[in-house]
């Protein structure tokens, strides 16, 4: 950033630099030519008469002493085709050039080298005197050691004042770059505090331009404390679940049971549906980071129907609705909700199952409905506890389908419902999830 800010700091000061030269040296130059201009109209082509003899005289004498004294650096001359030339003694034994290649009806100036090692600027015009039909070139010559030294003061003046300048902005890029940026080294020592675990969380007494950096930090922090207690409670919950079955086969093993096979299926069952059950809901923990996350609707559903027709042959599996819905959801986890709701319905049903894609905003809803006897109101709320099974037909089943299809859609921020089909008369499962 400083370096940035002293490149374009230089680069407008050479810039304005450059131009202020050239507006105040114009300036000057044209000055300098104002007074030539001045001179050359007022004192010399003014008192400028024909003589006599024909030739050009003063009808008074010129008011700059300087034309008198030898190389004073003020000269004049006054040159006619056919006439002797007449130069101011300053000139001495010089003589001014005469050029051809122009014809100077107004003020012409320029600048000369014609005198070594004295630059000049000379101003001249040309005119035709009152009784003279010659064509006279009247010029006024001056050095150019005054204006060249007003040029050079001039640009050491811009230089220095210029450079103090710049040496000021990069001083105050410098400062401003790094008083701005030094909250960014507390949120980093804040960081290795909490990393050291001497603090939890970053304080909020920072800037307002790095505040929201220090909040997404602090919810950062939050979300994995939460993670790491989640998956800690699941842990603990896991191996609650499991003590049970396993001091179960551990009592029938050291009693030699003579069931100890039937005990140790039934056992090894429940603890199989409870490693089924944590593994679903740390996998749609895992991926419910992933803001990427999307799914069609549709494909999962035609996936799951393709199963169930060759599992279920008795059973017809029909699918209606939106084909382009999208859920913010994990493919895989999208299979297993929808499967657990079908499945169900299937097994459970009367021998057709409907399944209706609605969309509602900002969240989609998948209707999974069945032609069985249904479910009282007052029973639908148990359905959802690990376990519990209300079928009494011994079809088999872990009575852990709606736990896991509850658990895994409030991780991605949606809900499941038990209700009434009123078209089909059995039961209806309304899942809803956020629309992708």
């Amino acid at each position: 950033m400083t370096g940035v800010a002293a490149l374009w700091i230089i680069l407008l000061l050479l810039m304005g630099g450059f131009a202020l030269d050239k507006v105040l040296t114009s300036s000057i130059v044209r000055n300098f030519d104002n007074q030539l201009e001045y001179i050359l109209n007022r004192s010399i082509i003014a008192a400028s008469e024909i003589g006599p003899d024909g030739e050009v005289r003063f009808n008074r004498p010129p008011a700059d002493q300087r034309f008198i004294e030898p190389y004073s650096g003020v000269y004049f001359q006054i040159s006619g085709a056919g006439a002797d030339t007449f130069p101011s003694r300053s000139l001495w034994d010089r003589r001014l050039r005469v050029g051809s290649e122009h014809n100077d009806k107004t003020v012409h100036t320029y600048d000369s080298k014609e005198f070594a090692g004295e630059p000049l600027r000379i101003a001249e015009r040309d005119a035709i005197l009152p009784g003279s039909e010659v064509r006279w070139r009247f010029q006024v010559a001056q050095s150019r050691e005054i204006i060249d030294q007003q040029i050079r003061e001039l640009r050491s003046t811009l230089i220095w004042s210029f450079a103090v300048l710049g040496a000021g902005l990069l001083i105050l890029a410098g400062l401003q770059t790094v008083y701005g940026l030094w909250p960014l080294r507390r949120v980093r020592r804040e960081v290795a505090l909490i990393r050291s675990g001497e603090k939890t969380r970053i304080s909020q007494a920072f800037p307002s331009e790095i505040r929201p950096l220090t909040e997404e930090i602090n919810q950062l922090l939050a979300h994995s404390e939460a993670q790491a207690e989640e998956a800690r409670r699941h842990a603990g919950n896991l191996a609650h679940a499991l003590k049970t079955p396993l001091t179960v086969v551990t009592n029938a093993a050291t009693a030699q049971s003579p069931d100890l096979a039937a005990t140790v299926r039934r056992e090894a069952l429940v603890m199989r549906r409870q490693v089924d059950h944590h593994l679903a809901r740390a996998r749609a923990i895992g991926r419910r980071a992933s803001a990427h996350a999307r799914a069609t609707v549709w494909q999962s559903l035609e996936a799951v129907q393709r199963v169930l027709d060759r599992l279920y042959e008795d059973v017809t599996v029909d699918i209606a609705g939106d084909r382009q819905a999208q859920v913010r959801v994990e493919r895989q986890d999208l299979d297993e909700m929808i499967g657990n709701l079908v499945e169900n319905a299937a097994k459970y049903g009367g021998g057709r199952v409907f399944v209706t894609v609605e969309p509602k905003g900002r969240m989609v809803d998948i209707l999974v409905e069945d032609d069985g006897p249904g479910i009282a109101v007052a029973d639908r709320g148990s359905l959802f506890a690990r376990g519990a099974r209300l079928d009494t037909t011994g079809k088999p089943g872990t009575g852990l389908g709606l736990a896991i299809v509850r658990d895994v859609a409030e991780i991605y921020g949606g809900r499941v419902a038990l209700e009434e089909s009123e078209d089909l008369g059995g039961l209806l499962a309304r899942l809803s999830l956020p629309a992708g």
